[in-house]
């Protein structure tokens, strides 16, 4: 049976990751197995989109579209998905670059039919050259990378990351798109789990449904300077907190919070007892990883706690929305 072909959409909101934007798009051009196309969708700015769209203008596998719903991620992927051609579609974040196996590993996934998405492994590239001493790899999450804890090799999940991930086109039809009103909005509060939303909604909707994580299939993912300091750790920790109660009122604890109770059971634990050992010992960051791995447990926890009363009260929601597929949209 033939390989289905693979669209990768490229989420973008600002001319300030010009240099990003288009190394990402290289890294894609340069894959092993090549992708059909490279959607680049434009989050309401109109400047960028016309600069982009002379940029690619004679490139004919580059296409270049407009948000076509509300400002944010989710609508900017749905937008994607709905323009794409091919059976599988990627994803890969604006400020990120993918290995050249990347999609070749993907594909390779999708070889069982009942397998419905496949992530994979992104690293960071820190802004200062390193790792800051206090950051804690348990906490990669916060700059939008796999985090210590994660299973390695080719194994299930209940849900993929979403800067490095793919889905079959039939899991879009099954589960309809990304939920709106959850996940990032350019450069305001930095929220998340639209991906984790979309993972269990799947698997309610595809009983039979496998999700995949293949480290093999790696992405190098740029972390700017302003997120390498305790005050956006704090911030994002906070946000995520916020979004997991959104993810939790909608599907339930028991599904929404199932993975996120053997992180925290098991996984900081062992991290802070790292931490405190390192300290006696002398080395580097110690008292300042275990330090930041409990009060990232701490913010988290008071940003799931506002949540779940907002969205008790009604004040805090997201829609999720069909995907129908654009003039310009193929079919599986």
């Amino acid at each position: 049976m033939n390989e289905p072909d693979v669209s990768v959409v490229v989420c973008v909101y600002t001319e300030d990751r010009w240099e990003d934007i288009l190394a990402a798009v290289a890294s894609v051009r340069a894959q092993s197995r090549p992708a059909l196309e490279t959607l680049l969708v434009v989050d309401h700015n109109q400047a960028l989109l016309e600069r982009l769209a002379k940029e690619y203008k004679e490139t004919d596998e580059v296409r270049v579209l407009a948000n076509a719903g509300p400002r944010g991620l989710s609508a900017g992927r749905n937008t994607g998905i709905a323009a794409s051609h091919g059976g599988i579609i990627a994803f890969l974040d604006d400020d990120a670059v993918a290995e050249r196996d990347w999609l070749r590993h993907f594909a390779e996934g999708y070889a069982d039919p009942r397998v419905m998405a496949v992530g994979g492994r992104t690293m960071p590239i820190w802004a200062s050259g390193r790792r800051p001493a206090w950051f804690p790899e348990e906490f990669d999450w916060v700059v939008g990378c796999t985090y210590k804890g994660l299973p390695g090799g080719r194994v299930r999940v209940r849900n993929v990351l979403g800067g490095n991930a793919s889905f079959r086109r039939t899991a879009f039809d099954a589960a309809g798109g990304f939920a709106t009103g959850i996940g990032r909005d350019g450069d305001k509060r930095p929220l998340g789990c639209e991906e984790t939303e979309l993972c269990i909604r799947l698997a309610r909707a595809r009983p039979d449904a496998v999700l995949l994580i293949d480290d093999r299939a790696v992405i190098h993912h740029r972390v700017p300077e302003v997120r390498e300091h305790f005050g956006y750790f704090r911030t994002r920790t906070y946000a995520e907190g916020l979004s997991k109660a959104l993810v939790a009122r909608s599907v339930g604890a028991d599904k929404g919070l199932e993975s996120e109770r053997r992180y925290t059971t098991r996984v900081l634990p062992a991290g802070v007892a790292r931490g405190l050992r390192d300290a006696l010992l002398a080395r580097p960051g110690g008292a300042g990883r275990a330090g930041a791995i409990v009060a990232g447990v701490l913010t988290a926890a008071g940003g799931y706690a506002l949540g779940s009363l907002r969205a008790r009260r009604g004040g805090a929601t997201f829609t999720v929305v069909e995907i129908e597929r654009s003039v310009e949209g193929g079919t599986a």
